[in-house]
């Protein structure tokens, strides 16, 4: 008979009916208990499920069962230390580790010689620009680079060198006015129009004439062919002007074939050559004096030369000519007149 005041109104149901993952009575804890209060993990060992009853009589059980873990040093409040020799599973890292695990950067000096602190960086390939891209040594083709690099500074200031040279020389030359004697004058032409000399070679001319008194030369001998069409050579209008002006025909050679200077002065050689003569004084413009000179001494004669000071090529068209005639002796010297006339037509 149940004692007075009781009730049977059924199995008393506390807290942990209201749980349907705690244990039955006399059903074997999984593997082991895990109690959490905050960060603190609690594992226990297998153990038989209390008897069902109120909550007086569970928290009762607990308290025992965590005294007896405390003392059986199952509770953990912490994460061993670094020197402990106890290891620990993946499981027991995770329940004991409340946190996070903080990521301290890792001097790479103080890891081992033997263990590399990492990937070495990959070099850039060598560039041609980098006079130490090749171990050390300089790059053979940046060093070719520079010689040609500096050879070629050096020709062009040489090379300008030698044309301002040449261009002083073309301007002296053209000031220049001797007076002989020589066995003949020879007279470069110019432009005729249909038998009348052009202003251009009319100024020449004029200057024979002025040293014709002088008793410069014997001789005077006039150049200069013709194009198709004309009826006329420069020759020709070159010996009418100066027969007019008083030099006897018996002193005038004509060359009638030259269509360049060269030409021209390679035909007045051998005119000259079949007389047994070969030194000239040469009259033309003071920019043309030089040229003719040399190519006069390039097919044999011994040449001075004596300009005209009436020349109708003045201002900027003379500096253009001069600059012109620079550049002609320049390369001439170099590669000879003959050869610079048939290139230049």
């Amino acid at each position: 008979m149940p004692p007075a005041g009781h009730q049977e109104h059924g199995p008393v149901r506390g807290a942990c009916d209201a749980d349907p993952s705690l244990p039955s009575l006399g059903e074997p804890v999984a593997a082991h208990i895990e109690v959490k209060e905050g960060t603190r993990s609690v594992v226990g060992e297998p153990m038989i499920a209390p008897v069902r009853g109120n909550n007086a009589d569970v928290n009762t059980f607990m308290t025992e069962a965590l005294t007896s873990l405390e003392t059986s040093h199952l509770v953990t409040d912490q994460v061993p230390s670094a020197g402990s020799s106890r290891s620990q599973s993946p499981t027991d890292r995770a329940l004991t580790s409340p946190e996070p695990p903080v990521t301290v950067p890792v001097d790479a000096t103080s890891i081992g010689p033997d263990i590399p602190a990492g990937p070495e960086p990959l070099d850039p390939a060598p560039s041609d620009d980098d006079p130490e891209a090749y171990g050390g040594v300089r790059n053979p083709w940046f060093r070719a680079r520079r010689r040609i690099l500096a050879s070629c500074v050096i020709a062009v200031a040489v090379g300008l060198v030698y044309y301002l040279v040449s261009l002083v020389q073309v301007w002296t030359t053209g000031r220049a006015d001797d007076d002989g004697p020589v066995d003949a004058i020879v007279v470069m032409g110019a432009a005729q129009y249909d038998g009348r000399p052009s202003p251009q070679l009319a100024a020449r001319l004029d200057h024979v004439v002025d040293l014709w008194p002088q008793g410069v030369a014997p001789l005077v001998v006039v150049t200069g062919g013709n194009i198709p069409g004309d009826r006329f050579t420069e020759a020709e209008a070159s010996a009418a002007y100066l027969a007019e002006r008083g030099i006897p025909l018996d002193a005038l050679v004509l060359e009638n074939d030259g269509s360049t200077s060269y030409e021209s002065l390679e035909a007045a050689a051998d005119l000259l050559e079949a007389r047994g003569l070969d030194e000239v004084l040469i009259v033309t413009d003071p920019y043309h004096a030089l040229r003719s000179r040399l190519i006069a001494e390039e097919v044999g004669l011994d040449a001075t030369v004596s300009s005209t000071d009436t020349s109708v090529v003045t201002g900027g068209e003379s500096l253009r000519r001069h600059l012109k005639e620079a550049g002609g002796v320049a390369i001439g010297r170099v590669i000879g007149f003959e050869r610079l006339a048939r290139i230049a037509g």
